[in-house]
């Protein structure tokens, strides 16, 4: 088998609901480590790398803030919880969580909070981003495995205190 790999694959993605996601592929860099963690929206913006934040109308016009003092308001209840049982598990703690909410989910035997569906959507972003490379950047749909029913999907309240 022979791959074919450019340094840097960014992949951009827009949700049925317009979001827009973006994933950067960079496996061949010489850089540090880093997950590259964003989380952007209307009112704000947080960054791990820099462990930085800026909210609109509570930080400095323009400026980062340290992210760290906003912590106790903003932090999940999950990582406020258990972040220092997390640390160490790989991911930046993200795999003690996910591992855990699976562990959950079966002995209480529900729905995991990620399935097949989940699964087949997510692996289809490579072989996506394939085609759209070999079509010149033109966009790509991702296919529906759920025909559909997504849409009715109960949410699964894995915030649970019995890790």
């Amino acid at each position: 088998m022979k791959f074919k790999q450019g340094d840097i694959i960014t992949s951009t993605i827009e949700t049925a609901q317009g979001e827009t996601i973006i994933i950067t592929h960079d496996c061949n860099s010489s850089r540090p480590y880093s997950l590259s963690f964003r989380v952007q929206g209307s009112n704000g913006l947080w960054e791990k790398d820099g462990d930085r934040i800026h909210i609109d109308g509570q930080t400095e016009a323009h400026q980062w803030d340290d992210y760290k003092k906003w912590l106790e308001k903003y932090d999940h209840p999950l990582w406020k919880k258990f972040g220092e049982h997390a640390q160490g598990a790989g991911h930046g703690g993200m795999d003690f969580f996910v591992i855990n909410a699976f562990v959950e989910s079966a002995k209480e035997n529900v729905a995991p909070p990620m399935d097949a569906y989940d699964a087949a959507a997510w692996s289809a972003i490579t072989p996506l981003s394939e085609a759209s490379i070999e079509n010149n950047g033109a966009p790509q749909k991702i296919l529906d495995f759920t025909r559909g029913m997504w849409v009715k999907r109960k949410a699964y309240n894995w915030i649970k205190d019995t890790y």
